[in-house]
C-alpha cells in the first residue's frame, strides 16, 4: 500500500502536466433547457448508442424532458423493446474490441468523469489521420481508438502547421476544415453543445429536482434554527 501511494504521488505532477497541455474550450451548460436536451438526446441515440451504452439511463426518463412515451418509442428507441429498458449499445462488446482494439465505454456518467468542457472540445477535435487504423485522430485525445461518429455533420478536418512557433521551436499545428459536412461550423458547435448538455443531464437526471429540494431543506433548517433558538431561551429563562 505504501508503494502504491508513493507511486501515485510521483505520478500526480506528470498527470497534471499532461492534462494542462490540452486547452479546453468552455461551453455553457443548462440542464433546464428541455429543447436543448431533446435535441441532444436525439443526437445521442442516433450517433452514440450504436457503439456506446448508457446502462444506467432508461428511455423512460426522457419523459422528464417533455416527451411522450409514444414519441420516445417511435423516434428515440434504437435498442430495447420497452421504454423502461436501459440504453444498451447495438454493437456487441466482443465485436467492438476486435474492430477497435478496445470496447467502447459506457457513457452514462462520462460527463461527470471528464467534464463538459472536455467533452465539448473532444467532439470538435477529430481530424483525418491515415496512420491510424480508423483513419481518424483527435488533438484532445491523441491516438484515440474511436472513429469520428459525427463526421457527416462536421465534415473532415485536417491538422495543418501554422506560421507560429511553440516554445520548442516547432511549428504550431491547428485544425482546418477540409471537407464540409451537413452542418456549418457554427451549427455543428451548437449540435455538440446540445449533445454535451444531454450527457451532463444523463449523468444525474434528478439534479434539477435535487437542487430545488436542497433549497427547501435550507429554508426548513433556517426556520428550525430560529425555532430552536427561541425554544432554548424559553427553557433557560429562569436560570439566566
Amino acid at each position: 500500500m505504501k508503494k502504491i501511494i508513493l507511486a501515485a504521488l510521483l505520478c500526480a505532477p506528470l498527470l497534471a502536466q499532461a492534462s494542462s497541455e490540452v486547452k479546453l474550450d468552455t461551453v455553457q451548460i443548462n440542464v433546464e433547457d428541455k429543447l436543448s436536451l431533446q435535441r441532444g438526446a436525439r443526437t445521442f441515440v442516433n450517433y452514440c448508442v450504436g457503439c456506446h451504452s448508457a446502462g444506467y439511463m432508461r428511455y423512460s426518463r426522457l419523459e422528464d424532458l417533455g416527451l411522450t412515451e409514444k414519441q420516445i418509442v417511435e423516434n428515440l428507441m434504437v435498442t430495447g423493446e420497452k421504454p423502461v429498458e436501459t440504453m444498451t449499445a447495438a454493437l456487441r462488446r466482443n465485436d467492438a474490441k476486435e474492430w477497435f482494439g478496445v470496447a467502447p465505454p459506457d457513457l452514462t456518467v462520462i460527463a461527470r468523469s471528464r467534464g463538459a468542457d472536455w467533452l465539448y472540445t473532444y467532439l470538435r477535435s477529430f481530424y483525418r489521420d491515415p496512420s491510424r487504423p480508423t483513419g481518424w485522430n483527435n488533438t484532445t485525445f491523441p491516438s484515440v481508438a474511436m472513429p469520428h461518429a459525427l463526421w457527416d455533420l462536421q465534415g473532415e478536418q485536417v491538422l495543418k502547421e501554422g506560421a507560429a512557433k511553440d516554445h520548442d521551436g516547432h511549428a504550431e499545428k491547428h485544425l482546418a476544415l477540409d471537407k464540409p459536412g451537413k452542418l456549418s461550423p457554427k451549427e455543428y458547435d451548437a449540435a455538440v453543445k446540445d449533445l454535451v448538455n444531454y450527457m451532463v443531464y444523463m449523468g444525474e437526471p434528478a439534479q434539477t429536482k435535487r437542487k430545488i429540494t436542497g433549497i427547501y431543506v435550507l429554508f426548513f433548517l433556517f426556520g428550525l434554527t430560529i425555532l430552536a433558538y427561541f425554544l432554548k431561551k424559553e427553557f433557560w429563562k429562569d436560570i439566566h
